[in-house]
C-alpha cells in the first residue's frame, strides 16, 4: 500500500498533467481557428521570402587620405561605368602652393562606403592611385560585380570672385553669383580705382582691377579663368541703386569688415584703459585713456592715424568718447574725480578739443556717454550718474544751440537693482525727452526698455549670470526698422561671455526671454560669444575694469548698416549689414 504521502504526490501529479494537457488542447483549437480565418482571409498562398534590401551597386563611393591620414577625396560611382576616379586636388591644401606628387598617390589610405551586407574584396586599406585597382564587390545576393579604382590629379575648375572691394571709394561690391554681376551701391559718379579682389583659388583674373585702375562708370568686365585653364566666367561690375527690402536688414548679410586686435594690430600699449568707440562716416576712433585716440579706417580696420588730444590727455580727463550723426566726437573726463564734469567736442580727426560742456553736480559720473542726433542739429545727450539709484543727467541741442549747462537729472525705475559703475542709457529720438530709451545696467544686469513719459521700465529681458556686465547700448533706425545693439562683457579669465547682439525693437511684441539662453525673439544677429575678449588672445590679460563699446552707424545711401564693437584688452571688430533686394 502507498502511503499518506505517495498517495498526495501521485494525487497532485495527476491533476498536473490534466491541466496541461487541457492547455494543450485549447491552444491546437486556438491555432486551427486562426489559420482557418486566414484561410478565408486571404486564400492559401505561400509566403514572402524574408530579404534584405538589394542595392544596385552595392558600393556608393571610395574615399582616400594621403599616407599621413591628412585629405579627404571622394570619387563616386557613375552609372554605366565599372570605374571610380578618385579626384585630388592639384594643390594641398588647395589654398597653398604645395603640388600633390604621382608619388603621394602611391601610397594612399581607402575605404568604401558599402551598402549593408555587402562586402569588397581584396579587403581597402592603401592603395596605388597611380594604377587601376580592380576590387570586387559582392552584395546581399552573393553576386559579384567587378570595378577598377585610380586616382586622378586635377587643376582645379572653380572661377568664382568671391570679394570685391574698392577701399579707397569706402565700397564693398554686392556679388550676385546668379547673373554674374557685382553691384556698386552709389549714386555719385566714381574715380578710377584699384580694387581689392579674392578669387577662387588658383584662378585668375583679366583685367586685374588689383593692378589696373579701372573706370567702374562704365560697366567693366572681368574675366576669371580656373586653375585649369578651361573654365572661365565673366562678371559685369556695374554701379546702380538696387532695389532695397520693404523692411529691414536683408536676412544672412552679415559681413565681417575686419577684427583687430588692440595691442598687436592696432598698436595700442596700455592694458585696460581702451574703453569707447566714436564712430563716424570714414573712421572708428579709439579712446584710451591718457593717450591719444587711434582712428582706423571703417571699412578695413586699417590705423590711419592719432589724434594730438593736447592738455586734454591724461587719465581720468579723456576717460570716454563717442560720435554723434555728423560725425562730432564728444569726449568726456570722469567726474568728480578730475573735477566737474566735462564734455569736449572735436569737429573732425584733425581739430583741436574744444569745451562743450561743463557741469560741476558734485555727482559721479562720466563712465558712458550718449548722444541721439547732431550737436549740428538736434540732439539728446545722455549720462548715467553713479550709484544713486536710478539717476542720469540729459541734455538737449536745438538747431545746433545747446539748451543749458545745467542737465535735467532724471530719475527712473523699475530696475530691481540699479546701476553701480557700468551703465548705458540712449534714446530713440534726437528731438522728442519724453521717447522712450533703453538701459543696459550693472548689477542689475538686465537690458531695458524704458518708457520715456513715466521713466519706468516698459519691458525688459531675463536677468543674465551677475559675473557678467551688460555694459554699452546703441540704437538706431534703418530701412523702416528699429535696432539696438548691446553687450555684455566678461571680467574673468574663466566663463564665456564677451558678446554682442543686435535686436529688432521695432516693437516690442519680442521683447522678452533671455539672451543668455537664446530664448529673445526680438535677436536678429549675435557675435560668436567669448571670441573677441581678452580670452581670444593669448597670454590672455583679463578686462578687469569690464569695459567695452558698441556702435551702429548708417550709410549715407541708406543700403548698408555699420556695427562696431570693441572689448577692453581684446579686439575691435566691424561688421556691415544691408537692405538690397536681390
Amino acid at each position: 500500500m502507498m502511503s499518506g504521502s505517495e498517495m498526495r504526490q501521485q494525487a497532485f501529479h495527476e491533476r498536473f498533467l490534466k491541466s496541461y494537457n487541457d492547455k494543450i488542447m485549447k491552444n491546437r483549437i486556438l491555432s486551427i481557428l486562426i489559420l482557418g480565418v486566414m484561410l478565408m482571409a486571404g486564400g492559401c498562398h505561400e509566403p514572402d521570402e524574408l530579404l534584405p534590401p538589394v542595392s544596385r551597386n552595392g558600393i556608393n563611393s571610395i574615399t582616400a587620405t594621403f599616407e599621413d591620414g591628412t585629405g579627404t577625396f571622394t570619387g563616386y560611382f557613375t552609372e554605366g561605368s565599372q570605374e571610380i576616379v578618385i579626384p585630388i586636388p592639384f594643390f594641398y591644401p588647395e589654398s597653398s602652393d604645395n603640388a600633390v606628387t604621382q608619388d603621394q598617390l602611391k601610397k594612399m589610405r581607402v575605404k568604401a562606403n558599402l551598402d549593408d551586407n555587402v562586402v569588397v574584396s581584396p579587403s581597402l586599406l592603401f592603395m596605388d592611385l597611380t594604377q587601376s585597382n580592380t576590387i570586387t564587390v559582392t552584395d546581399q545576393l552573393k553576386q559579384q560585380k567587378q570595378y577598377t579604382v585610380r586616382g586622378e590629379i586635377r587643376k582645379s575648375s572653380e572661377c568664382q570672385i568671391k570679394e570685391f572691394t574698392i577701399p579707397s571709394l569706402g565700397l564693398a561690391g554686392v556679388i550676385n553669383e546668379n547673373t554674374k554681376t557685382i553691384s556698386l551701391v552709389a549714386i555719385e559718379e566714381l574715380a578710377p580705382a584699384l580694387a581689392e579682389v579674392t578669387l577662387s583659388y588658383h584662378a585668375t583674373i583679366s583685367p586685374d582691377p588689383r593692378t589696373t585702375e579701372l573706370n567702374y562708370n562704365t560697366q567693366p568686365k572681368l574675366t576669371v579663368t580656373a586653375h585649369d585653364g578651361a573654365t572661365t566666367a565673366v562678371y559685369t561690375v556695374v554701379k546702380e541703386t538696387p532695389g532695397k527690402l520693404p523692411y529691414g536688414i536683408r536676412s544672412g548679410s552679415a559681413k565681417m569688415l575686419f577684427a583687430k586686435k588692440l595691442k598687436a594690430d592696432v598698436g595700442i600699449t596700455v592694458d585696460h584703459l581702451t574703453g569707447g568707440i566714436a564712430v563716424t562716416k570714414d573712421y572708428v576712433i579709439l579712446n584710451t585713456r591718457n593717450a591719444n585716440s587711434i582712428y582706423l579706417n571703417a571699412k578695413t580696420g586699417e590705423k590711419v592715424g592719432e589724434i594730438d588730444l593736447g592738455a586734454l590727455k591724461g587719465s581720468l580727463t579723456n576717460f570716454y568718447n563717442t560720435a554723434d550723426d555728423d560725425g562730432n566726437v564728444l569726449i568726456c573726463n570722469l567726474a568728480p574725480n578730475a573735477g566737474s564734469f566735462k564734455v569736449y567736442k572735436l569737429t573732425s580727426v584733425t581739430s583741436t578739443p574744444e569745451l562743450m560742456i561743463e557741469w560741476n553736480g558734485g555727482v559721479a559720473i562720466g563712465r558712458k556717454l550718449s548722444v541721439m542726433g547732431s550737436i549740428d542739429g538736434d540732439a539728446i545727450i545722455t549720462a548715467p550718474i553713479l550709484a544713486a539709484g536710478q539717476k542720469f543727467a540729459r541734455w538737449k541741442v536745438t538747431g545746433g544751440v545747446l539748451a543749458s549747462q545745467e542737465p535735467e537729472v532724471v530719475t527712473m525705475t523699475g530696475l530691481a537693482k540699479g546701476w553701480t559703475t557700468n551703465c548705458d542709457i540712449v534714446y530713440t529720438s534726437a528731438t522728442d525727452v519724453n521717447s522712450d530709451y533703453f538701459v543696459a545696467s550693472y548689477s542689475d544686469n538686465t537690458f531695458a526698455w524704458v518708457d520715456g513719459v513715466t521713466n519706468t521700465v516698459r519691458k525688459s529681458l531675463e536677468s543674465i549670470s551677475p559675473n557678467y556686465i551688460p555694459n554699452a547700448v546703441d540704437y538706431v533706425t534703418f530701412n523702416n526698422a528699429k535696432y539696438t545693439a548691446h553687450n555684455w562683457v566678461n571680467s574673468f579669465n574663466w566663463g564665456a561671455a564677451d558678446a554682442v547682439w543686435m535686436l529688432d525693437v521695432s516693437n516690442d511684441a519680442n521683447f522678452a526671454g533671455n539672451l543668455e539662453t537664446y530664448t529673445c525673439p526680438a535677436v536678429v544677429w549675435e557675435c560668436e560669444r567669448d571670441k573677441w575678449g581678452p580670452k581670444g588672445i593669448a597670454p590672455v590679460v583679463p578686462n578687469t575694469n569690464g569695459t567695452g563699446d558698441v556702435a551702429f552707424r548708417v550709410s549715407d545711401d541708406g543700403y548698408f548698416l555699420y556695427l562696431y564693437f570693441m572689448f577692453t584688452n581684446g579686439y575691435v571688430v566691424g561688421y556691415q549689414f544691408d537692405c538690397i533686394d536681390m
